[in-house]
C-alpha cells in the first residue's frame, strides 16, 4: 500500500451518487499558485435550493428560490470569507466562527472546539472546515472535520489536520462516503489528490465528475503567491 499515493479528484467522486459537501485545499502541480475548491451537492428540495453568490473575496450561499425554503440555518451560510493573511473555506456557518476567533487573536483549532456536527440526525452531517495562512510568498493550511461519536449523535469528535504546502499537492475532504439512509460519514484522512496548474481544468474536472442530478454549485480560487492575484471559477447549476 502507497501511503504517499496521489489521485485525480475525478476518480475520487466520479460515479459516487452522493459525497455531500467538499473542500479542496492545496497547491498547483508548478507550485506557483494556492488553490482552494468547495462544492455543495443535495438530495432534498430544501438543499438543492442554492446558489453561490460572489462578494468581494467572500463568498456567500442563497436561496434560490426564497418561497421553497424550509430550513434556512443548515443552507444559508457563507463558505469562503477571508480576514488579515487567512482564507477560511466551510460548509457551514462555523465559517463565522473560525473569523471571529481569528480576528479575536484565536486560533482555527480552538474556535471549532465551540462547534459540533449538524443537527440534521440521523445522519448528524459533519462539518468540514479548512484555512490557509499565507506569509513571505508561501503557505500552509489545516483541515477538520467534526462528526458524531456514534449514531445517536451523543457526542462529538473533532480531528484536525495540519499541512505544508507541497506543489502538485491537495488535500480533499468531504461530508459523506456515499448515498446511503442514513448517509455514511466520511472517514479516516482528507485524500490525497493532484492540483493542476490550470484553474479550468480543475473546475471543469471536479464539475463534470460530480454526480448531475445531485450536484448545486462548485466555485474554485487559485492565488498567485507571487502576485497575489486571484482567479475564481463559479458554477450554479440553478440559474434563472
Amino acid at each position: 500500500m502507497n501511503i504517499y499515493k496521489q489521485d485525480d479528484v475525478r476518480s475520487l467522486i466520479e460515479g459516487n451518487s452522493y459525497v455531500g459537501r467538499g473542500i479542496i485545499i492545496g497547491k498547483s502541480k508548478d507550485g506557483s499558485k494556492a488553490c482552494i475548491a468547495y462544492f455543495i451537492m443535495g438530495r432534498s428540495v430544501n438543499s438543492r435550493n442554492r446558489v453561490f453568490v460572489e462578494k468581494g473575496d467572500e463568498v456567500v450561499i442563497y436561496p434560490f428560490d426564497e418561497s421553497k425554503v424550509e430550513d434556512p440555518s443548515l443552507i444559508i451560510y457563507s463558505p469562503i470569507r477571508k480576514i488579515d493573511n487567512k482564507l477560511i473555506v466551510t460548509n457551514g456557518n462555523q465559517t463565522d466562527t473560525v473569523y471571529d476567533a481569528v480576528a479575536n487573536g484565536g486560533t482555527f483549532s480552538d474556535a471549532l472546539a465551540t462547534r459540533e456536527f449538524e443537527p440534521d440526525g440521523p445522519n448528524f452531517t459533519p462539518r468540514i472546515s479548512g484555512m490557509l495562512t499565507f506569509d513571505k510568498g508561501d503557505f500552509t493550511y489545516q483541515m477538520s472535520i467534526l462528526k458524531s461519536i456514534d449514531e445517536v449523535g451523543s457526542d462529538c469528535c473533532r480531528y484536525t489536520y495540519a499541512y505544508p504546502s507541497k506543489a502538485g499537492l491537495g488535500h480533499f475532504i468531504h461530508t459523506y462516503i456515499c448515498d446511503g439512509n442514513p448517509i455514511p460519514t466520511f472517514c479516516g484522512e482528507p485524500e490525497r489528490v493532484n492540483i493542476p496548474n490550470d484553474i479550468d481544468e480543475f473546475t471543469n474536472e471536479i464539475w463534470t465528475s460530480l454526480d448531475e442530478q445531485n450536484k448545486i454549485s462548485l466555485y474554485v480560487r487559485y492565488i498567485d503567491l507571487n502576485s497575489g492575484s486571484v482567479q475564481n471559477r463559479m458554477i450554479n447549476k440553478n440559474v434563472k
